[in-house]
């Protein structure tokens, strides 16, 4: 089932996303829009564990990536490895550096076009270009294990293109049926459903959310966010100099709960004898699934509901569009359809998911209503709040290319919008490599043309 708890994270804070925008690899996405539909969110193993386990299948462990740079000049491709991964019973600690090689290459171009013959000085310039602080990046990990579940971990880079350096501490305490996160950032990433990218300053979260279920139950989270200084924006894939940052990114301090119910239902399941006739096929052996949460052919259809309380304690009066306190209700409901077991060799994993997502139902009850509007003459209005809490539409389709391999295409649309009554947002392709041995995990290499980003990572029970 495509990942429906989206739903309640889309209101709250702390969905982080994966992105190369840093060495970190993750973003966090703007509180109460939608975010991209790269498998919606990371994995929980954190960027420097991931390097780690896919180096080994890389050549000398160089992993590529893209993403946007401030400066045009580096471009979008870059090279990260694992430099050092020191580590003890209940301490890791890592290295990770990043080049952009593009400068380098266009610089050395330059001064060897321009120089008259191949002398000492024509040495000393190359050096120069490649000592440039520019082109390298840096970004050091260190976890510490505090008991027997608790863990603390610290992280800092040094972007080679940009001044100053990044922080970022994360305690983690899992509860028997709770996760409990206390998060702060000195500045933190975000990303808006336009594909742009905001740096806040300083960021505090205090999080407490219970386990979501698999098929059917109650999911609540509630916390505390606190945020410091003027939202800038960076590295937008399609940047347009002077837009207002989202409301809910200016500094103020700010109290959530969310409580949903998800339901499931099962459409149609093979039937033991189909089943049966299935695995006499000596053609055609069966083994192990290559993921087991994608063994099962089926036909299913399930819903969330929910709703959300937002009260700002402080930072009121900074922006008038936000209000001290407010509710909403949101949900999501998706169909699924799979085709196969995901265990031979070829043709046997075909799946759609279809997913429609309402992250705010008083922003939709507006957009209708300036649609009536707009149609009975009155002037056009022009709302980005409402037009980021409007409904989404969310289609994934999946199939083997062979044995392990999965060609996947995940896109969204604003439903709504465009000559159509549907515009699309974003577009994401990947190639997926199941590993068996992790029994629902896989390597994934996934670019987006919109946002002009890509890169390799590990995730694990993605669905």
């Amino acid at each position: 089932m495509a990942n429906l708890n989206s739903a309640i994270d889309s209101v709250f804070w702390d969905q982080n996303l994966s992105s190369p925008q840093t060495l970190q690899g993750t973003a966090r996405s703007v509180p109460g829009e939608p975010f991209p539909v790269d498998g919606a969110r990371a994995s929980r193993s954190h960027r420097i564990q991931q390097l780690s386990l896919l180096r080994e299948g890389f050549p000398l462990g160089v992993i590529p990536a893209f993403g946007p740079s401030s400066d045009k000049r580096l471009g979008s491709f870059s090279l990260n490895s694992l430099l050092l991964s020191p580590s003890s019973s209940n301490w890791w600690a890592g290295l990770v550096g990043q080049f952009k090689p593009k400068k380098l290459f266009a610089d050395i171009k330059t001064s060897i076009s321009k120089a008259e013959e191949w002398d000492l000085q024509l040495f000393k310039n190359t050096t120069k270009h490649i000592v440039d602080k520019s082109l390298y990046s840096v970004g050091l990990w260190t976890q510490i294990a505090l008991g027997s579940s608790s863990s603390l971990l610290l992280s800092a880079e040094r972007l080679g293109d940009k001044d100053g350096i990044r922080k970022k501490l994360m305690f983690v305490h899992p509860l028997e049926k709770h996760d409990l996160t206390v998060e702060a950032a000195w500045p933190d990433l975000f990303l808006d459903h336009k594909g742009r990218f905001w740096d806040v300053p300083e960021s505090l979260n205090f999080d407490v959310s219970s386990l979501a279920p698999e098929t059917t139950g109650l999911h609540y989270r509630f916390g505390v966010h606190k945020s410091k200084g003027d939202p800038q924006q960076v590295n937008a894939a399609e940047s347009s100099g002077g837009d207002a940052p989202p409301a809910s990114l200016m500094p103020g301090l700010c109290a959530k709960a969310a409580v949903s119910y998800k339901a499931n239902r099962v459409l149609w399941r093979p039937k033991e004898k189909e089943e049966e006739e299935e695995d006499d096929d000596v053609d055609s052996p069966v083994f192990l699934p290559y993921d087991l949460r994608l063994k099962e052919p089926h036909a299913a259809v399930s819903g969330i509901v929910g709703s959300s309380l937002a009260a700002w304690i402080t930072g009121r009066d900074i922006i008038m569009k936000r209000s001290p306190i407010s509710a909403d209700v949101f949900g999501s409901a998706c169909c699924t359809f799979q085709k196969g077991r995901f265990s031979k060799l070829y043709g046997d994993l075909t799946r759609v998911d279809a997913r429609v997502d309402v992250s705010s139902a008083s922003a939709l009850a507006k957009r209708i209503f300036h649609a009536i509007r707009r149609s009975s003459g009155s002037e056009k209005t022009d709302d980005d709040a409402t037009s980021a809490s409007s409904p989404r539409l969310n289609l994934i389709f999946q199939q083997q290319v062979a044995g392990p391999i999965v060609f996947k295409v995940d896109s969204q649309f604003e439903v709504g919008a465009g000559k159509f009554g549907a515009e699309m947002e974003d577009l994401v392709y990947s190639l997926n490599y199941s590993l068996r041995l992790l029994e629902s995990g896989k390597v994934v290499a996934w670019y987006s043309p919109k946002r002009k980003e890509g890169m390799v990572e590990l995730r694990v029970f993605e669905f």
